[in-house]
């Protein structure tokens, strides 16, 4: 090789320099000293939690798989799936509604979603578990004093049960027709453009372009109305539903230990939201694969340059 190539002024005595020069990272003192002192505050708070007595781990450990509790565990995970299942499906009959073009299905669609939306839960459910104040006998007919099928008396009819279902579901249903009004909304258009120019209806359009498109945008926020629909649920106990909540309420009542078994329910609902995290991140990643950006891999040196 030319000596005059390898000379310091050089473009190659530059590449040289420049390949030898090895990055340090800036030592950020501040960050380690408060590094530092954030684990002590977080290991002496473990330690007093592990040490103080008033806790009642044992307690915690005897009644943690308690038949009773396991069995209020179970009814809020039915509560969970049954009211999420029907708000998914309610909501996308109301986003549909809302991006429908038809001014009639926009408003009824804003109107539930501006109601549900703007009242609290616990207020609905409390409505819902007294609706037969207000319609003592549930009939099916025609309106305006046409003829009418009686179904049954609303205290027979609306259960405690039903009454929480009813307001979990239509509550739900309210915040995920704006999920997925969203998801639908950030499909590009001339995706539609190409649907429509391979002559598909709307319907085989809303199936096969835009909503498997929109997952990608209504996956992350239906995952954590997941979660927050799993911790709502401990609202249906104020209507003496045997929920997880209402289960160690129950037992507390008895024994007096409200801390040990309110620390029980916390765990329990702990161990429920990080197994529904884990499955929502998995879900993110399988429809967000084709949209993930990709790490640039670092250049192979040639011989060339090394020399």
């Amino acid at each position: 090789m030319d000596p005059a190539e390898t000379a310091p002024g050089s473009v190659t005595g530059l590449q040289q320099t420049l390949t030898s020069l090895q990055v340090q990272k800036r030592r950020r003192v501040g960050t380690l000293v408060g590094g530092v002192v954030l684990s002590l505050l977080v290991a002496f708070f473990l330690i007093d939690v592990a040490t103080n007595p008033r806790f009642g781990w044992p307690v915690v450990g005897s009644y943690l798989f308690d038949p009773q509790v396991l069995q209020g565990m179970l009814l809020t995970l039915v509560l969970t799936v049954v009211s999420m299942t029907a708000g998914i499906i309610l909501g996308v009959v109301l986003a549909i509604m809302r991006v429908s073009g038809n001014p009639v299905f926009a408003a009824v669609s804003g109107a539930y979603v501006w109601f549900f939306r703007g009242t609290p839960l616990l207020v609905q459910l409390i409505f819902w578990y007294n609706i037969a104040a207000l319609y003592p006998v549930i009939a099916l007919g025609l309106p305006f004093g046409g003829p009418s099928i009686v179904l049954g008396s609303a205290n027979v009819l609306v259960t405690p049960l039903g009454a929480a279902l009813l307001g979990l579901s239509l509550n739900e249903a309210a915040y995920m027709a704006e999920i997925i009004r969203s998801g639908i909304s950030s499909v590009d258009e001339g995706q539609l453009d190409a649907g429509r120019a391979l002559g598909m209806t709307r319907s085989k359009l809303l199936r096969r372009v835009i909503l498997p498109q929109a997952m990608r945008v209504v996956i992350p926020p239906t995952g954590n109305q997941v979660i927050s629909m799993l911790k709502g649920t401990s609202l249906v106990s104020v209507l003496a539903i045997s929920d997880l909540l209402y289960a160690v309420q129950s037992i507390y009542s008895l024994n007096y230990e409200v801390i040990p078994l309110l620390l029980v329910a916390c765990i329990w609902y702990l161990v429920l939201t990080t197994v529904l995290s884990v499955v929502q991140s998995r879900l993110e990643e399988r429809y967000g694969r084709g949209f993930a950006p990709r790490r640039s891999r670092p250049a192979k040196r040639t011989k060339e340059a090394v020399a």
